[in-house]
């Protein structure tokens, strides 16, 4: 070896062939972790076998490490699987949310694996993963590029924490920006005073969506500016009625393999109270009073087996069917979402007061130096008064 550059530890030389007979001699030099060095020679009936089997001889020399074998010729695809792992394991001890482990398994499976599975470590250089990240962000959006970006960036990471790489190729790619996009966003929409009165007329009218339990459930969505899994994850023990207030401790998720899930929610400023407009108060204890005996650590809406209701299925099986049948096509959950903090804003409620109300954790920082947090008002509350709840016996649907 003298004479020549040493090899990185851990890594092996090139793999010299030659003919001894009727079969072939394979050599390389492999440095061991401590610096020393290896001499492995191996034959084979050809050249690719002498040169594997080589290989092969060198796998047994490498040392098996705490947490992974990587190396900078392992597959990108050996690094990601390693790494989600682990990210299972934070996820299921509390660390991370379930709902991030499954945006990043599917986001790795569907986008990243794909393109960059089958490359080794070293392979996958700033130049490859500039142009994936560009071309999620050219075809499909802004969020999946970033999020293609992200996963790749925490692969590398765990590699060089592996010490298999010393770089993270993500470090250099083109910004990406909405300007770049094929698919740009569209203005979210809110409905006006009018469209909303006008809506809950249709829904109080329409007999489907009331043996779907819709109306109490799109007016709770109302009276609470909450996310759906947030609404759908609300139990009975979070109403006060005397406070007249809802406490928000929860937000519903679907874990792969796990189903319906209650985690601590969304952001820091997710655990909250929100304060109920007399009418939300009366719709919520008229509904307690027809349900009979209600336990308290069951949700406000049930499926038919008393769990948690399905957030894609109440969508696409019930509000999606309905909001064609009214006219209002283009109203979402969000939509619902934007309109309550559009309608405070009218009322006149501060930026810092809506945030609160909606859970947001900041707003921006001279509003978070400028308005306090979690203040008690009703003026969310009052604002919101015009609704008026449907009448009649019969409104929990089955």
């Amino acid at each position: 070896m003298a004479g020549r550059l040493p090899l990185p530890p851990g890594t092996m030389g090139e793999v010299s062939v030659k003919q001894v007979g009727k079969s072939w001699s394979g050599r390389a030099w492999y440095r061991r972790e401590d610096g020393t060095y290896a001499d492995v020679r191996r034959r084979g009936r050809t050249k690719e076998l002498a040169r594997q089997a080589v290989r092969d001889a060198v796998k047994d020399l490498v040392p098996a490490s705490d947490s992974t074998d990587l190396t900078a010729t392992s597959l990108f695809a050996d690094a990601a699987q390693a790494w989600i792992d682990e990210f299972r394991k934070d996820a299921e001890n509390g660390t991370y949310s379930l709902t991030s482990l499954d945006t990043y398994e599917n986001v790795y499976e569907n986008h990243v694996k794909p393109s960059l599975g089958e490359l080794r470590l070293y392979e996958v250089k700033t130049p490859v993963v500039n142009k994936l990240c560009q071309a999620k962000l050219k075809n499909n959006s802004l969020t999946l590029a970033k999020l293609v970006k992200a996963v790749i960036s925490n692969v590398m990471i765990f590699a060089i924490q592996a010490g298999a790489v010393e770089t993270n190729p993500t470090k250099g790619i083109a910004a990406l920006s909405e300007r770049r996009a094929k698919i740009k966003r569209k203005k979210p929409r809110a409905l006006t005073k009018d469209e909303l009165s006008d809506l809950l007329k249709i829904l109080d009218q329409d007999e489907k969506a009331k043996k779907r339990d819709l109306p109490d459930l799109v007016r709770f969505f109302i009276a609470t500016g909450e996310r759906a899994g947030e609404a759908l994850g609300a139990h009975w023990e979070d109403f006060d009625p005397e406070s007249k207030k809802l406490r928000m401790s929860g937000n519903l998720i679907r874990a792969r393999g796990k189903g319906a899930l209650r985690n601590d929610g969304k952001t820091d400023g997710s655990a909250r109270d929100i304060a109920l407009p007399d009418w939300a108060v009366n719709m919520l204890q008229e509904r307690a009073e027809q349900l009979g005996e209600v336990d308290p650590g069951k949700p406000i809406f049930v499926n038919t087996k008393g769990g948690y209701l399905n957030a894609s299925n109440v969508y696409n099986r019930t509000w999606a069917p309905f909001r064609s049948r009214a006219g209002y096509e283009w109203v979402t959950f969000h939509t619902l979402r934007k309109t309550v903090a559009t309608l405070l804003d009218e009322a006149g409620l501060t930026a810092r007061q809506v945030a609160d109300l909606l859970g947001h954790s900041r707003v921006s920082m001279t509003q978070d130096v400028y308005f306090g947090r979690g203040q008690q008002s009703r003026a969310s509350a009052e604002a919101l008064a015009f609704v008026v709840p449907i009448e009649g016996p019969g409104k929990v649907g089955n």
